[in-house]
């Protein structure tokens, strides 16, 4: 199974969460921290679901799409 997770950066370190499954957040120092954090996560969530849980998770979706914002000053 694949679940995607998004990973964003800032001067503090990776942070790592889980559109699809409310809550389940991370980080790390580097990118590789915050993806095996991240997946450790899942894996802890997967262990305590039961089938019907998993099976809804399994069949959620997410999409990331670039919204253009006029007017936003920097």
């Amino acid at each position: 199974m694949q679940i995607n997770a998004i990973i964003e950066h800032d001067r503090n370190g990776f942070f790592a969460y889980v559109p699809t499954l409310k809550g389940y957040v991370s980080q790390g120092e580097t990118l590789e921290d915050a993806l095996t954090n991240i997946k450790e996560a899942i894996e802890l969530y997967f262990e305590d679901v039961g089938e019907d849980e998993a099976l809804m998770v399994k069949e959620r979706s997410c999409v990331i799409a670039p919204i253009e914002i006029d007017g936003i000053h920097a």
